[in-house]
């Protein structure tokens, strides 16, 4: 099931077009945790590879791209050499509850 499903939407009627829809996403902020993971990012390293490794579930990619906003978030490429923040796994379910909760899933 994709994330967006049920979120509300927002359509835009801009002048001699048809009108555009626009769903209204809502995050829930990443908090720091003891039990978060550090790790040095490596060459071809991305949040959705990353995802797959920690969570064994690549579609929460936007997990581990929040918890890290020092990466400018129009990438799915961290840059290498850096260190980033994984939440840990024992957090997933609380994080997407919250998602859920915030966008009224």
């Amino acid at each position: 099931m994709s994330r967006y499903t049920n979120i509300s939407t927002k359509k835009i009627k801009l002048e001699n077009s048809s009108p555009v829809v626009y769903k209204n996403v809502k995050y829930p902020e990443i908090t720091l945790d003891f039990e978060d993971v550090y790790v040095y990012v490596t060459k071809g390293d991305r949040y959705d590879t990353l995802a797959l490794t920690y969570y064994s579930d690549i579609s929460l990619w936007w997990v581990i791209s929040l918890a890290n906003p020092s990466q400018g978030a129009s990438s799915l490429i961290p840059s290498p050499g850096s260190q980033i923040r994984i939440p840990a796994p024992s957090r997933i379910a609380n994080i997407l509850s919250e998602y859920e909760s915030l966008n009224e899933i």
